[in-house]
């Protein structure tokens, strides 16, 4: 027992430590940004991406891992895994630079950097006068949503879950409200949901990742397999009549960067409240998974979960194409 309280005392200054490291690395970061060259900033980035992607061996595995359970083996090599995990490894760290960037870019610079397609379903959504919610995940540069859009002139909030470390998350608080993105944290669950509602009403866009399935949600089939998708941007939705446009910043084989911005997602509404909220809430993982699979190398594969059962229907038909295939030799 006494081992044990001697050890807690180094392991919270060890979590401390921890933090107050990437504090300080993070600030003289954003200090010196201006001051180096691009070209410099873009080699150390991509030195960084490929010196972590090789240290970091278990991660890289597990990226690997996750793309066989989700594509199949049958349509990806594993030089072509390894391609995904890489280029994926690397779109995080991009990323990172490009959201630093716009800390000192101005709002026009920001606009020309990120190109948006469908901002005319936002323009729409907005005159309904109920607000906005913007789906996506963890995919392409999602931080630059709120960048792009508050750039744009259009008011932002993001539901973020917070470090626990106080301090930190208060630095990254005052970074995104430097480009005009509210944060609103996602815990403790009752004062987000009253900030996401007073946001709504004031015709604001918000944005929810929605590809975290963790326990407590609704089962819904994802890259084949059962997870348990988030009942907050349904429940949401169905509350307060916002609507949902699917959301989402990618990068084309330049590496330019484009805000994709969906028609608003029709929701189904039969009355029954549990049964609206299992069928919206499969609806929008069907729309998360589409862009999956449109870009599997720019979406966070250590989120997949990969704990979920096959789908009885993929059981099924795995079952059948093996029937059909072992039906030549048993006859």
């Amino acid at each position: 027992m006494a081992k044990k309280q001697k050890r807690f005392p180094v392991r919270k200054f060890l979590y401390w430590l921890r933090y107050r490291i990437g504090e300080y690395c993070l600030r003289g970061f954003v200090a010196i940004l201006p001051w180096i060259p691009q070209r410099v900033i873009l080699l150390f980035t991509s030195v960084a991406a490929r010196l972590t992607f090789a240290l970091l061996w278990k991660y890289r595995k597990r990226m690997e891992e996750n793309v066989s359970l989700a594509m199949g083996d049958e349509y990806f090599t594993q030089e072509e895994k390894r391609a995904i995990a890489w280029k994926a490894w690397r779109n995080f760290a991009q990323g990172v630079y490009e959201t630093t960037c716009t800390l000192y870019d101005s709002k026009e610079r920001i606009c020309s950097a990120v190109a948006m397609e469908g901002e005319e379903h936002l323009r729409r959504a907005l005159e309904r006068g109920k607000g906005v919610i913007a789906l996506s995940a963890h995919l392409g540069n999602f931080t630059m949503i709120g960048a792009r859009l508050a750039a744009g002139g259009y008011p932002f909030g993001a539901v973020v879950k917070q470090p626990k470390d106080q301090r930190f998350g208060r630095l990254i608080d005052d970074y995104r409200l430097m480009v005009g993105v509210k944060t609103i944290s996602a815990k403790p669950r009752r004062e987000a949901a009253r900030q996401i509602l007073k946001a709504l009403r004031r015709n604001e866009v918000i944005l929810l990742i929605a590809d975290e399935f963790k326990s407590g949600g609704v089962e819904v089939e994802f890259l084949g397999r059962t997870a348990t998708a988030p009942r907050g941007p349904v429940t949401l939705a169905l509350r307060t009549g916002a609507a949902v446009l699917p959301t989402f910043v990618t990068r084309d084989h330049e590496d330019h960067l484009i805000l994709h911005i969906g028609a608003e997602i029709d929701l189904i509404k039969t009355g029954d409240l549990q049964q609206d909220v299992a069928a919206n809430a499969s609806l929008f993982t069907g729309h998360l998974e589409s862009m999956v699979r449109r870009y599997p190398d720019q979406w966070n594969w250590l989120g997949f979960h990969r704990n979920g059962r096959r789908p009885r229907s993929e059981m099924v038909k795995s079952k059948t194409a093996d029937g059909d295939q072992q039906s030549p030799v048993s006859s």
